[in-house]
């Protein structure tokens, strides 16, 4: 009898999620076996291609959503802070990478550029300024300004003052060292760098159509999208990092813990800009608040982007609905995830949210027209022909069972992993791919705990010298990692030879 493959780890998907944590494992146990499977002909071909995300390195900047307002006024900037920490535990990632002088250029994926916050209206510019006053408070976000004055937001942005009425109440704020990442090129890198490496594979065109329980593992059954051929891969750990289709893949595990579990696609759209003269006079990501009643998703920014050298703009998101789970995916992909445990979550998320669906619906049925007057409340002055449509990435925010309601609908990433350790699949969406590196080392932590806490914990801390908690409370010890990253990571000068941690 034939004996199937073996490796120690499957990893679904050739995205930033699995190229982070394959070469995470890689640096943890050199002698560990990997492979790497994709569906498609190379990697970040979905959600981490740059252009089907905004590519905002999400560190809790400019993102409004992320400090909300209470009942009394007040601001929880709980979830700013953290996010901050979690793209500096990214960024020290990188920088180790880049340190070991074998990775490439940080160059071609992470670029400075500043992040604002900009609103409209008295009640915008109130919650603006207290935001302000808290979270400049905070270590993390000391370099924050704040302005009302018109002639300082025509120099902090010199793209979106003119043509504005005289009588308009604005305001900004601005922190300089913000970034745009390019998380497709990031992930060819990671993938480039895993492909030297000894005992991995990273597979294109493969397929996977079946998850079975062997023992304390799994057997993989992988498809050849070009011959039909199938094969059976026998491994230690399953990773289910497929964007969309990890779902499905979940459901198809049927371990415990994936029962419940639902998904709501949401497709979006940008207004693209690559004309020189219009993208020279704005250099900024600049976030705006959600129009009453309008979903977290669907807050407006406009983006510098930096894709292979070459800047654009990105305005959006305009959201839509498909039932696909992945931007190459099927139509069926939403009916085919329905079971008998998730039917009740996912009637009763139909049920509380026919106000986002219609929401959805609308958004799709948009004019070009429609969507420039949305544009030209950020840059009152464009033009049409300097805009076209680009089609973004499909995003499948997480529906879960709840006590009370029957099934929520959230927003965000979520970890699903089994009791034993063996398989760990990632849900959801923002702000995923800047948060990475934190959800791999989550991941690390619940699925390998003995080996975390035992022969891998000298090399993790040398890898990550600051985790989170620690960074969200130790004003020095943030000051010192957050530089030694940006200057590791070319983001701004070395201030002095040495970028050693004491």
């Amino acid at each position: 009898m034939a004996h199937n493959e073996a490796v120690d780890v499957v990893l679904v998907g050739a995205g930033i999620m699995s190229a982070t944590l394959a070469v995470l494992l890689k640096e943890l146990d050199p002698g560990i076996t990997l492979e790497v499977v994709e569906q498609m002909d190379s990697g970040a071909a979905e959600s981490s291609n740059p252009w089907n995300n905004a590519g905002t390195g999400h560190a809790g900047l400019c993102e409004l959503n992320y400090t909300p307002q209470a009942a009394d006024g007040s601001i929880d900037i709980k979830k700013a802070v953290h996010i901050n920490a979690q793209f500096e535990v990214s960024k020290q990632f990188w920088a180790y990478l880049a340190q070991k002088g074998t990775f490439g250029s940080c160059k071609s994926f992470i670029s400075p550029v500043p992040h604002l916050s900009y609103v409209e209206g008295e009640k915008g510019v109130s919650f603006l300024k207290k935001r302000f006053e808290v979270l400049s408070k905070h270590h993390a976000f000391t370099d924050m300004e704040y302005t009302e004055d018109k002639a300082k937001m025509t120099e902090w942005m010199p793209l979106m003052m003119p043509g504005r009425p005289a009588d308009q109440h604005i305001s900004a704020t601005r922190v300089l060292n913000g970034t745009d990442v390019n998380f497709g090129a990031l992930t060819q890198q990671l993938l480039k760098h895993l492909a030297s490496a000894p005992d991995t594979q990273i597979k294109y065109s493969k397929k996977v159509t079946g998850l079975k329980r062997n023992g304390s593992g799994w057997t993989v059954s992988i498809k050849d999208t070009n011959s039909g051929n199938t094969r059976q891969v026998d491994a230690k750990f399953v990773f289910l990092g497929a964007g969309g289709a990890a779902l499905p893949l979940l459901q198809a595990s049927g371990i415990e813990e994936s029962k419940g579990y639902g998904g709501f696609p949401v497709s979006g759209q940008w207004l693209r800009c690559d004309n020189p003269e219009v993208v020279k006079l704005h250099q900024a990501k600049v976030y705006s608040q959600a129009a009453v009643g309008s979903p977290p998703m669907s807050v407006p920014h406009l983006d510098t982007r930096v894709v292979d050298g070459k800047k654009s703009l990105l305005f959006g998101p305009y959201a839509g609905f498909t039932t696909k789970f992945l931007k190459h995916g099927s139509f069926l992909d939403l009916p085919m995830s329905i079971r008998l445990g998730n039917i009740g979550p996912m009637l009763a998320v139909a049920r509380d949210n026919m106000d986002l669906t219609k929401y959805l619906v609308s958004e799709v049925r948009q004019s070009m027209e429609q969507r420039l007057d949305s544009l030209r409340r950020f840059y009152p002055q464009a033009k049409a022909e300097d805009w076209r449509l680009e089609i973004a990435g499909q995003r499948v925010q997480i529906i879960k069972k709840d006590p009370k309601k029957g099934g929520v609908l959230q927003f965000g990433t979520e970890l699903v992993a089994a009791k034993d350790g063996s398989l760990a699949a990632l849900l959801g969406a923002s702000p995923g791919a800047s948060v990475t590196v934190s959800i791999m080392l989550d991941l690390i932590e619940r699925c390998f705990a003995d080996k975390a806490r035992g022969e891998w914990a000298t090399k993790l801390k040398e890898i990550f010298p600051a985790r989170e908690k620690v960074l969200e409370t130790d004003a020095e010890l943030y000051h010192t990692i957050s530089t030694r990253n940006s200057e590791l990571l070319e983001l701004v000068e070395p201030q002095n030879a040495n970028t050693s941690i004491a």
